[in-house]
């Protein structure tokens, strides 16, 4: 059973990456960490949790080592002690992910967000071992179960095995079945969060505690008031809002989420550059407008509230 104790309850933001026009950088664009630090101080001042740096929306598997580690340097300088930071430290192989969580907790990282091994479709044997080289370094972690991506599906029986690691805490479900909260708290005892941000509404009322998501870097205010509308037990005015937004939200679940949420966000009013790293390239004329249509529509219900 965990033994580590972390509040996940909140809105914590997977942090999209902005990068600046740059011939000596790689792909041509370098990290804007400057602008990432203003990013997550207005987070913060929304009323958000924390944050998630290097996560797959903050393009972590195209950046340098040392662009990794500053990244997560940064949010936690942003932070400054107002709530949590989350570092995603993926790997191919636990040797790789341990190292991340070690520099991590160097940096003064709160926790850790885990994919079981990524690229190779690893077997439970590997994937407990993954997770309990991970454990050896103290920090609590959140497990992330993304069987898209991964072509692993951490299944409850799995996820109770993993949850008797002592750093264990939590479990971001990805795996768009909004019953598995439930299987979850039933067979262990750590946090379910709510990991996909068109099933928000859903999960949190299944008992999800907290909402580790994409889109509150466009909108994390309104982000903020979802959340608490839900815990607080107003579900009618809660729904409302969120079928206002989850045509926007849905694109937190498709294969360009990192694209449509930078651009989402530059709508938004931020001052955020769409530009991403390959193998991301730009969004299709037909994506473009489309992402623009929801975020717009949106808004514009955001706006006459």
């Amino acid at each position: 059973m965990s033994s580590q104790k972390i509040d996940l309850g909140g809105v914590v933001v997977a942090t999209t990456l902005p990068f600046t026009p740059d011939a000596a950088a790689p792909a041509g664009l370098a990290v804007d960490y400057a602008g990432y630090a203003a990013h997550v101080d207005h987070l913060m001042n929304a009323g958000c949790r924390g944050v998630g740096p290097n996560g797959s929306l903050g393009e972590y598997s195209s950046l340098t080592d040392e662009e990794r580690r500053t990244v997560v340097q940064t949010a936690v300088e942003a932070v400054a002690g107002r709530g949590i930071v989350i570092a995603g430290v993926h790997g191919v192989g636990w040797h790789q992910a341990k190292h991340w969580a070690e520099l991590a907790k160097e940096d003064g990282a709160d926790a850790v967000l885990l994919l079981p091994p990524t690229i190779y479709r690893a077997n439970r044997r590997e994937i407990v071992e993954h997770y309990t080289r991970v454990n050896e370094v103290g920090l609590p972690i959140m497990v992330y179960n993304n069987p898209f991506d991964t072509k692993v599906d951490l299944t409850p029986d799995l996820v109770a095995e993993l949850a008797q690691l002592e750093n264990v805490v939590a479990i971001k479900e990805f795996s768009g079945d909004v019953r598995r909260i439930s299987e979850l708290r039933e067979v262990a005892d750590i946090d379910v969060i709510a990991g996909a941000d068109d099933l928000l509404f859903e999960s949190l009322v299944m008992g999800a505690t907290g909402w580790f998501a994409g889109y509150p870097n466009a909108i994390p205010e309104v982000a903020v008031e979802l959340y608490e509308l839900v815990r607080a037990g107003k579900i009618t005015d809660a729904r409302d809002l969120y079928e206002n937004v989850v045509a926007m939200f849905r694109w937190d679940s498709r294969t360009e989420f990192v694209q449509a949420i930078k651009l989402s966000t530059q709508i938004a009013g931020r001052p955020f550059g769409i530009e991403t790293r390959p193998p991301r390239g730009p969004l299709s004329p037909e994506q473009e407008a489309t992402v623009r249509a929801d975020t717009e529509e949106a808004l514009a219900y955001i706006a006459q509230r």
